[in-house]
Parts: C-alpha cells; sequence; structure tokens
C-alpha cells in the first residue's frame, strides 16, 4: 500500500447539504425548514432545557447541598522541570516567571510542582509548593520561601 492509494472506507465521508439550490436537490425554497413557525425562522428555537413551557426538569428537581466551586483557587502552575532554565543562586520570584512567560496570567498565585527534576540550587519563592516539590528543591540544594 502506498500513501497515494490510501482512501477513506466507502460511506464514511459525505458530501454537506447545499441548502437552497432550487429543482432537483429537494432542499430548495425552504431549505429543510418547512413552513413558517418558530424553527423556519432565522435565530429560531428555543434554548437548552426547555420543555415548551412545562417546568423544566432542572426546575422540577431538588436543590441540595453547597459548592465551593465560586471560591476555589486557581493556582498558575511551574514545574520544576521548567526552572531548569535559570543559573545556580537565582532567586525566582513570581515576577521573574511572569517576565520569562513561565507564567501567563498570575491567578491566586503561583504554585510549584514536583513534575522533572531540578539539578541547580535555586531559592524558590511561590506562593505554594507541593510536598515532593520541596523536596527535590532541597535535595538539589535550594530552598523554599513561601510568600
Amino acid at each position: 500500500m502506498k500513501l497515494h492509494e490510501l482512501a477513506p472506507v466507502p460511506g464514511s465521508r459525505h458530501s454537506r447539504k447545499r441548502l437552497g439550490r432550487g429543482i432537483g436537490s429537494g432542499l430548495g425554497k425552504t431549505s429543510g425548514r418547512g413552513h413558517k413557525g418558530q424553527w423556519a425562522r432565522s435565530g429560531g428555537g428555543v434554548r437548552p432545557g426547555f420543555e415548551g413551557g412545562q417546568t423544566p426538569l432542572f426546575r422540577r428537581l431538588p436543590k441540595r447541598g453547597f459548592t465551593n466551586a465560586p471560591f476555589k483557587k486557581e493556582w498558575s502552575v511551574v514545574n520544576l522541570k521548567d526552572l531548569e532554565r535559570f543559573p545556580a543562586g537565582t532567586i525566582v520570584t513570581p515576577e521573574l516567571l511572569q517576565e520569562q512567560g513561565l507564567v501567563k496570567a498570575m491567578q491566586h498565585g503561583v504554585k510549584v510542582l514536583a513534575v522533572g527534576d531540578l539539578s541547580v540550587a535555586l531559592t524558590v519563592r511561590a506562593h505554594a509548593f507541593s510536598g515532593a516539590a520541596k523536596e527535590k528543591i532541597a535535595a538539589a540544594g535550594g530552598t523554599v520561601e513561601v510568600i
């Protein structure tokens, strides 16, 4: 088999419906939308969950419990393998990470995770660290400072 002999499985590819193309297409005039009504209109239709006026399911079910989602902390994550680029003795701060493009947007703060290895001794200042990241930084001869 050669590259030019490759073809999709018969029936797996369909040509798109060309709407409003007159006689022969079967999709002329009303373009498959029927006559008048909400679905025939431009921008017509109903919102997701609408049940024709019947009280929708999401309103019929009881609301219970508490969600902490609005108060969840979103960390800007930096991995140890990303810190490998800095020379030994560098004081790594969130501002430096943002300057280098390792952190795009400062959310609730910077969290350092232990993905990868670190072989240079760095002073890392961040808002949070994983336990393994602290151990790896210390093992490399660096120090950890929680802001």
